[in-house]
C-alpha cells in the first residue's frame, strides 16, 4: 500500500476567486481544513467594500430654503470682563482687550484696580503691573491664577515688552500716583493700558481727553465739573459723581456715552482685598 499523496483540487467561484478544496487520497482531512460541522455558510447580502465598511442607513439631507435663512438667529453675548451690574440689575461687561491698542484711565482706588485685574485674569488674559508700590500688589499677584504666573509686578520704568497676542492678551496697569511718567511700552494689538489716578492732577485733563475709556469713582465737586466738561457728560450725571458709594463707578467715553455700574466683590475678592473703598 503506497504513501497517501496530496491532490489539490481547485474550485472557481462566481466572483473569480480560486479556492483550493483538495484533500488526501484515502479520504483523510488536512489539519488546516475545518470540520464539516465547523463550516459556516457564506453570508448573504451585499459585501463590504474594503476600507469603507457596510453602507449605513440613508436619510434625506436637511435642506433650508433661501427664504427661510432670514428666520435663523444666533445668540451672541457680550465678551469681556464682568465689572458689576448696571442700574437695570443686569451684568455690566467691559471689553478691555481688543485687536487694537486701548487706553483706559481709572480715577479711583487701588482696590478697584485690583478687582479689575483679578477679573481680567479670570478671562484667561495676563496682567502686568507697573507700580511705585510693589508690596501693595504682591499679595494679589501671588493669589491670582491659582499659583500660575498670571500677574507680574514691575518697578517704575522696569517693565519690558509683554508679547501680547490673540491667544495671550495683556492688560498693563500703571499705578504711579497722580503724575505718572510717560508709558515706555509701544502700543500693541491685544494689549490695553489702564492708568490708575487717585485724583485729578494738573495733567489729568489732557490725559482724559485722549484715552478711549474713563472709569470714575467718587470725585470732589471741582473734579466732577472738570470731568463733565471734558467727557461731555450731562450736567445731571456730573452732579451725581460726588455722591457715589465706594463700590459705584461711572464709565464713560468722550462722545458722551456713559454707564453707571455697581461693583459687588465676591467672597474670594473680599477675603483677599478687603471691602470696597475709594481711597487706599
Amino acid at each position: 500500500m503506497g504513501t497517501p499523496t496530496y491532490q489539490p483540487r481547485v474550485n472557481v467561484s462566481s466572483d473569480g476567486w480560486r479556492t483550493p478544496t483538495g484533500g488526501v487520497s484515502g479520504g483523510r482531512r488536512l489539519s488546516h481544513q475545518m470540520r464539516p460541522e465547523e463550516q459556516q455558510s457564506e453570508p448573504t447580502g451585499p459585501k463590504p467594500r474594503p476600507g469603507f465598511g457596510l453602507r449605513g442607513p440613508r436619510r434625506n439631507p436637511h435642506v433650508l430654503t433661501a427664504d427661510a435663512l432670514a428666520s435663523l438667529t444666533l445668540p451672541v453675548g457680550d465678551d469681556g470682563v464682568i465689572i458689576g451690574i448696571d442700574p437695570q440689575n443686569q451684568p455690566a461687561v467691559l471689553s478691555m482687550l481688543r485687536p487694537a491698542p486701548m487706553e483706559i484711565v481709572l480715577v479711583g482706588s487701588m482696590w478697584m484696580a485690583q478687582v479689575l485685574a483679578l477679573r481680567t485674569v479670570a478671562t484667561g488674559a495676563r496682567v502686568a503691573v507697573e507700580t511705585a508700590r510693589p508690596p501693595a500688589w504682591g499679595q494679589m499677584a501671588q493669589a491670582a491664577g491659582g499659583g500660575q504666573q498670571c500677574v507680574s509686578v514691575h518697578e517704575v520704568r522696569q517693565i519690558g515688552p509683554q508679547g501680547p497676542s490673540v491667544s495671550s492678551p495683556v492688560l498693563v496697569i500703571r499705578d504711579m500716583g497722580a503724575r505718572p511718567p510717560r508709558n515706555q511700552l509701544a502700543p500693541s494689538p491685544w494689549q490695553s493700558v489702564l492708568t490708575v489716578l487717585p485724583f485729578l492732577g494738573p495733567r489729568s485733563p489732557q490725559m482724559l481727553s485722549r484715552v478711549d475709556l474713563v472709569g470714575l469713582q467718587r470725585l470732589s465737586p471741582e473734579e466732577a465739573e472738570v470731568v463733565t466738561r471734558i467727557m461731555r457728560l450731562p450736567e445731571q450725571v456730573g452732579a451725581v459723581l460726588p455722591t457715589l458709594s465706594d463700590n459705584a463707578m461711572l464709565w464713560c467715553r468722550r462722545d458722551g456715552d456713559h454707564q453707571f455700574v455697581m461693583t459687588q466683590p465676591t467672597e474670594a475678592e473680599t477675603n483677599l482685598l478687603g471691602g470696597p473703598r475709594r481711597m487706599d
